[in-house]
């Protein structure tokens, strides 16, 4: 994917990435913290009960980040599907004779509708995430 293009698509996921963060995995970050503590500060537990009631904790932060994780995922395999849809038309239309200037300006169209069309996915993603985040039991 061109530079230019691929930077536009880096700079809408890396927003939406840091906007999740603030505003939703960092009050997680600080309940697993709090719940944390409280599990260290249970003195009459053995060592075993606090390391589970420990895991418990740092559950809700782990799944929420697996979710995220498995979103970007399939935002970026899709993107890649559609990168490469461009790359099989562009060597169609070599193969067919065409000039070298005219099969890179379908590859910078092509591959630019793509991103036009997954940045455009964005908010959607986002909004899923977050009710996704918003429904994950502390």
């Amino acid at each position: 994917m061109a530079e230019a293009h691929q930077a536009r698509v880096q700079n809408v996921v890396e927003e939406m990435v840091q906007s999740l963060e603030r505003d939703h995995i960092r009050k997680m970050q600080g309940r697993m913290f709090k719940c944390s503590a409280d599990c260290c500060d249970r003195s009459a537990d053995s060592m075993a009960q606090v390391h589970q009631c420990i895991e418990r904790c740092h559950s809700p932060l782990a799944t929420a980040q697996g979710l995220v994780t498995s979103e970007l995922e399939k935002f970026q395999d899709r993107l890649t599907r559609c990168t490469m849809h461009c790359n099989d038309k562009a060597k169609d239309l070599f193969d067919s004779g065409a000039k070298e200037p005219a099969v890179r300006s379908l590859m910078d169209r092509c591959v630019g509708s793509c991103v036009d069309d997954h940045i455009n996915l964005i908010p959607s993603m986002t909004r899923r995430i977050k009710e996704n985040l918003s429904a994950i039991q502390q």
